[in-house]
């Protein structure tokens, strides 16, 4: 019988809680990065677990280094929905809310359920998802000395101007391996086409998309990838003196859904699907905001409906996927 690894992430660090096969926890700390993915593979064999199936939450990108590490080590690793975990605690009593008490509720989620195993991204697709998230970086910093030039003194703009010349040049050689990285790898390359027949999705969108959703066929449904872009509505509802909704969960893969803000209002206008729904919904008096969020799940929809049925977008003939 394997021992189930509950593994808490955070950006700085991981809890995790071992349960063995005699149903004792061992817990432990580590540091969110090589030193501690190593540092945790030497506790594992001092705990002489061999055989483990670790399991932890779809955080955003925090997860996902550690992820493919004990992937390509031969761990079973599943990465899971944070609301299938948060109601499991609330079915099983488990109230304490902590990072290790997390651990604990995921590694007795993973004893208990046997989620899936968790598909790794393939060598190209991490190398572009590490250089989409070098240009975000670069792009703030570009921002950010943009922004102290139109206030600086005039002793030290030549300086800001340097640092952003620098920073263009940084950025447009990132741009350049991003588009050379799709087009050495045919299965990125075959995506992105299909991307780009999608009114409202451009060149900065499409490394993301491709970079965030990997496979599209690891998502067993359009609802599983909009679950996963946290693009799904918090209801709060209770007979009759409670029923609000609270936007979109928090919860799921942050930078997925903040990348489909921009696609979405260009997509309003020049997609005709998105277009109509956006009229639809307007004319229904719906909120600004609650259009433009059910927008990007739109568009989402249709990007996932494009990518499974390997055929450019169609307004008159998307996959069902896409409603």
């Amino acid at each position: 019988m394997p021992a189930f690894l509950g593994v808490d992430v955070s950006k700085s660090k991981f809890d995790v809680a071992l349960l063995l096969s005699n149903q004792k926890f061992r817990s432990k700390v580590f540091s969110n990065d090589e030193r501690g993915f190593v540092a945790l593979l030497q506790w594992l064999h001092s705990h002489d677990a061999p055989d483990v199936h670790a399991c932890m939450e779809s955080t955003g990108s925090y997860h996902e280094a550690l992820a493919c590490f004990l992937h390509d080590r031969g761990l079973a690793v599943s990465v899971v929905n944070p609301m299938l975990v948060k109601r499991f605690a609330e079915l099983n009593r488990l109230r304490n809310k902590t990072d290790a008490a997390d651990a604990k509720c995921l590694a007795q989620f993973c004893r208990d359920q046997r989620p899936e195993r968790w598909e790794a991204p393939s060598q190209p697709v991490r190398a572009l998802q590490a250089l989409v998230a070098r240009l975000d970086t670069l792009l703030t910093m570009h921002q950010a000395e943009a922004n102290r030039l139109a206030v600086a003194h005039a002793s030290v703009s030549e300086s800001i101007r340097q640092v952003m010349s620098e920073l263009d040049a940084a950025i447009a050689s990132v741009k350049a391996q991003i588009a050379q990285t799709i087009d050495d790898d045919p299965d990125l390359k075959r995506r992105a086409a299909l991307l780009e027949t999608i009114p409202g999705l451009g060149e900065r969108t499409i490394p993301q998309l491709l970079a965030y959703i990997g496979r599209p066929e690891r998502f067993k449904s359009v609802k599983a990838l909009i679950a996963y872009a946290s693009l799904t509505p918090v209801i709060r509802q209770s007979g009759t003196s409670l029923d609000r909704r609270r936007g979109t969960h928090p919860m799921g893969h942050r930078e997925l859904k903040r990348l489909l803000y921009f696609p979405a209002l260009v997509a309003a206008k020049h997609n005709p699907l998105v277009a109509a729904f956006w009229q639809r919904l307007k004319a229904q008096n719906k909120p600004g905001k609650v259009i433009v969020v059910a927008c990007m799940h739109k568009l989402l929809s249709i990007a996932y409906g494009v990518l499974r049925s390997g055929q450019p977008f169609n307004s008159a003939h998307m996959p069902a996927a896409s409603s």
